[in-house]
């Protein structure tokens, strides 16, 4: 973790492109996909959300994790850090060059975050409440089980092409053995496992795991 010091130290240059980063977060580690998967060199500093920086914290009234220091510009939300980079860094794309299409996928992208991430979210952020926590788990199993066979249907998620949203789906699947849920490897699943196969031994998913996100599937 840096300390303030050097916290400051890179604020105050803000000569190289920073991101401030959740190593256990989701949210993060979709950020950390795109820029491996892009080839784009940051500098990268793991802050704990518990200890926010007061540094960061002038910068983000939200208080929030990630964060995209770029020279003048600060962006801490997570979808529009994600097109910010598609856009500077357009090689390879990953949304789609036509309107239609790319609205599509923004849609896509809303509704992954409202009905799988913000169940995820439920679950990691319960603590005390086993009740919501239970529930939040029960149906985001029952969700990711029932469409299952759309993994499938295309090499990558609703697409021939990796995009934003497989960013973002492979992050919250990585996570599932330590939000307590199980998919069972059936006839229906299998396209679910098999995507996540291919996703999780992409070259820019390997690179971009922290130390903490690895330690998630070796427990």
């Amino acid at each position: 973790m840096p300390d303030r010091r050097e916290i400051r130290a890179v604020l105050a240059k803000r000569s190289v492109m920073t991101l401030f980063s959740d190593a256990s977060d989701h949210y993060s580690h979709r950020l950390r996909i795109v820029l491996a998967e892009k080839g784009v060199t940051v500098d990268l500093f793991d802050v704990d959300p518990r200890e926010y920086p007061a540094e960061l914290a002038e910068l983000n009234p939200y208080c929030s994790l990630p964060v995209l220091v770029d020279r003048e510009l600060v962006l801490y939300e997570s979808r529009v850090i994600m097109e910010y980079l598609d856009e500077r860094y357009p090689h390879p794309p990953l949304m789609p060059v036509y309107p239609v299409a790319r609205s599509g996928s923004r849609q896509l992208l809303y509704r992954v975050e409202r009905d799988w991430c913000s169940r995820a979210d439920k679950i990691a952020n319960a603590r005390n409440s086993d009740k919501i926590s239970s529930a939040a788990r029960t149906e985001l199993a029952e969700e990711l089980i029932s469409v299952a066979r759309v993994f499938g249907d295309r090499p990558f998620f609703m697409s021939d092409d990796f995009s934003l949203l497989d960013c973002c789906i492979a992050a919250l699947l990585w996570r599932l053995p330590i939000l307590g849920i199980n998919i069972p490897l059936t006839r229906q699943t299998k396209p679910l496992h098999d995507y996540m196969d291919r996703m999780f031994s992409r070259a820019s998913f390997l690179e971009s795991l922290s130390q903490s996100e690895r330690e998630m599937r070796r427990r």
